[in-house]
């Protein structure tokens, strides 16, 4: 079972104080963008599109 596998990683998430939440929704934004725009344009496109949101 996965939990099993990765239990370290659990508690740890469980039980010590900090996150990764700040960064989770600028990442996580990044990646939707990326992959909206898969095989459609380059890297150049893609940077532009993500600073200008």
């Amino acid at each position: 079972m996965r939990i099993q596998r990765d239990r370290d990683a659990v508690i740890a998430g469980l039980t010590l104080p900090w996150n990764s939440g700040v960064v989770d929704g600028p990442v996580n934004r990044i990646k939707m963008l990326k992959r909206q725009m898969f095989g459609r344009a380059g890297f150049q496109r893609l940077r532009k599109r993500v600073l200008m949101s």
